[in-house]
């Protein structure tokens, strides 16, 4: 947080949305809602205005849908965040008045989207104008190099969700293992590695704006960074298999050298997302993991994260059960079921660790 920000006190925030108000288009704007609840004023989305936010997206109770930002300023925001993360990250062009507007209102803009808003002439004159921050998270930190392959060799424990797709969870059960980690007693920290992770964790590094030969360079910056860690959770990003985003994925599986992966998996999905290609079955995926992670250092899936928002509460029931016995591995849909012990207990069988010891 700026010492501008300090002086204006915690964030209250308008989430833009406008017309993309569901799990996988605004999926930025769910994350935040789920895990800043108290920092959410209201979400403007000018055809969802007026409908319940948690029977659309399953969180956020009892927090307003707005048509405009005159509505939302009721709600006594000092921030407005963009809340989708739409493919090549631009900037749709009619949001640019509401973002300019927002400013001469008082409000400070967070983006995570490709098109960096300090870059906008416009949008850089109403800022300084009205004395407004605009946070671009996607900006990279400008000193990145080449990874000299040390992660492997620390102490802390590396835990790196992997996905059998983009954009179906992976961050979301990063973050549930690692409150689940802390519960029982270890010291343990959510890695954030895209800018919705960033946004909620306030660090991290944007791996998708690194230049290519630095990609595994960053990942394993932020794991030196936290090597007295007793153990990472690393968010994970884009898919081995995804013929836009599989560079980054590969380059977090080197650069962060995990000892054990989660793999994530949405059943409903058989082609990857946006660029529609066959999505191979669990068994592949595992093992290409892990054939891939052993190159640099040895790592096994050791649980199944699944995404199960499009099914019924009885086919997600025989989903897991089905995942369970062909993978042999533990199971669960973390928000459905609540269950992410069973993938904690999957990790301390790995790591011969039991609750509670240090």
């Amino acid at each position: 947080m700026s010492k501008a920000r300090a002086r204006r006190g915690a964030r209250r925030m308008v989430v833009l949305t406008d017309g993309k108000l569901n799990i996988w288009s605004a999926k930025t704007a769910v994350s935040v809602i789920r895990y800043r609840p108290g920092e959410i004023a209201c979400v403007l989305d000018r055809k969802a205005a007026g409908r319940d936010l948690h029977a659309l997206i399953g969180t956020g109770k009892g927090i307003p849908i707005v048509a405009s930002l005159k509505e939302a300023l009721a709600h006594k925001p000092n921030t407005l965040l963009i809340g989708i993360a739409p493919v090549g990250g631009k900037l749709p062009a009619a949001w640019r008045k509401v973002l300019i507007e927002a400013m001469k209102a008082g409000l400070d803009l967070i983006s995570g989207l490709h098109t960096f808003l300090n870059d906008d002439p416009a949008l850089a004159q109403a800022a300084k104008r009205h004395r407004r921050e605009i946070w671009d998270v996607r900006v990279p930190p400008p000193d990145l190099d080449c990874s000299e392959n040390v992660a492997k060799a620390t102490k802390c424990k590396r835990v790196l969700a992997v996905g059998s797709d983009c954009n179906l969870g992976k961050m979301s059960v990063m973050l549930e293992l690692t409150a689940e980690a802390r519960r029982r007693g270890y010291d343990a920290e959510f890695v954030a590695t895209g800018q919705t992770g960033i946004m909620i964790a306030g660090s991290g590094i944007p791996m998708d704006r690194t230049i290519s030969d630095f990609t595994n360079g960053a990942a394993e910056r932020l794991v030196m960074e936290r090597k007295k860690r007793e153990i990472l959770f690393v968010e994970g990003q884009g898919a081995i298999g995804h013929p836009a985003y599989s560079a980054v994925t590969l380059g977090l599986l080197h650069g962060t050298a995990p000892d054990a992966m989660i793999m994530c998996h949405c059943p409903t999905r058989k082609v990857t997302h946006s660029v529609e290609t066959p999505i191979p079955p669990l068994p592949f995926l595992i093992d290409l993991h892990e054939k891939l992670a052993g190159l640099v250092c040895p790592a096994k899936v050791v649980g199944i994260g699944l995404n199960t928002f499009e099914m019924t509460e009885t086919a997600a029931r025989r989903e897991v059960e089905k995942t369970e016995k062909r993978t042999g591995l533990p199971a669960t849909d973390v928000y459905r079921f609540g269950r992410v012990d069973k993938l904690m207990d999957a990790l301390e069988r790995h790591y011969k660790m039991r609750k509670g010891q240090r």
